[in-house]
């Protein structure tokens, strides 16, 4: 294979990765024990127990690649890491890495399928410098997207319109502008064939997890009776992230720019904190006022999950199959919250 089809491969792939790692907070739902959890990758799907983590992923030939591994939880060796408002940043976290972790097993996945005909010493794989690389793009391009844009914007309206100099006003102007930027991004993602497909498995793992849940046989017919919207999704968590940024910033003080975005890198890590536990108590109360806080969060899963097919939900299946198989091994049992 000549050198420029290899980059060819090499950039087609680099584009569909960090396209699903910027959608990465949106695909995975973060849980700590006793739920299970999982997340679409490109082609596949992670799931993941309270002490095993396991991921399928179709080739084009219909194959199946699969790999599972045992998974400590910090909470597990210092116990005020599952302390309420701490735990939530510990999950989230630990998901994080994993998903990244799954998302590098399904890229070379497909990378090792389109590179048959090179010599093993020769094929491109994402991992080592350039794994490290795609982590930091990625956490900065969500911080541009979505703390850095919306305040420049708000701020420049801001020195057109005297009204904006209200911290108020200021602040639900800067939160809608946010959320109309993430509504867009989102939709526009979806329209690329990768991506719906990718939000196809996202789909599909949400059935999964309802399937396991209701304590009902896990096989495709039963899961596929599920809806694909979860309350524990990743897209609840930061649209009701995005949300509760709203208010906060209200009474919050307006410095300058640098100082304001600041702010908002910081208040980042404690609004992750109160997301998660608002998320928590909406998926173990499907009704009051925490189950109408994430209402939108649902809502938009109309975006970000698509319906299906079998064999999308069979991943999932064998995913969960991986991570249970383990699990077991190791004396847990899943259980159902």
């Amino acid at each position: 294979m000549h050198k420029f089809s290899r980059i060819t491969i090499f950039l087609k792939h680099q584009l569909r990765f960090l396209a699903a790692a910027a959608l990465l907070p949106v695909l995975e739902s973060g849980e700590e024990a006793p739920l299970v959890g999982g997340q679409a990758v490109l082609e596949g799907v992670m799931m993941r127990s309270p002490h095993a983590w396991g991921i399928a992923v179709r080739k084009e030939s219909g194959e199946m690649v699969t790999h599972s591994e045992v998974m400590e939880s910090p909470k597990d060796k210092r116990k005020w890491l599952g302390w309420p408002f701490v735990r939530g940043l510990v999950t989230l976290g630990s998901a994080l890495s994993l998903g990244y972790r799954a998302l590098q097993f399904s890229t070379n996945v497909m990378l090792e399928e389109e590179q048959k005909d090179i010599a093993p010493e020769k094929r491109i794989q994402f991992q080592g410098w350039l794994m490290w690389v795609n982590v930091i793009f990625s956490i900065a391009f969500l911080i541009v997207m979505y703390k850095f844009l919306p305040l420049l914007i708000t701020t420049k309206l801001e020195s057109r319109y005297a009204g904006l100099g209200n911290h108020v006003i200021f602040a639900g102007v800067e939160g809608l502008i946010r959320v109309s930027i993430f509504l867009t991004f989102m939709w526009l993602l979806s329209q690329a064939k990768d991506i719906y497909r990718l939000f196809q498995f996202h789909g599909g793992e949400h059935k999964t997890v309802f399937n396991f849940e209701s304590g009902e046989e896990v096989n495709v017919a039963n899961a596929q009776k599920w809806p694909t919207f979860h309350p524990r999704c990743g897209t609840s968590f930061l649209m009701t992230l995005m949300l509760l940024f709203i208010p906060i910033y209200m009474v919050l003080p307006k410095y300058d720019f640098w100082t304001n975005f600041g702010i908002r890198i910081v208040m980042l890590v404690f609004m992750s904190s109160i997301s998660y536990e608002v998320i928590r108590l909406a998926a173990r109360n499907r009704s009051g006022v925490f189950a109408i806080m994430t209402q939108p969060g649902l809502w938009l899963q109309r975006i970000t999950t698509k319906p299906p097919d079998d064999t999308q939900v069979a991943c999932a299946i064998r995913a969960l199959d991986e991570a249970f198989a383990l699990e077991k091994q190791r004396g847990g049992e899943l259980t159902i919250a």
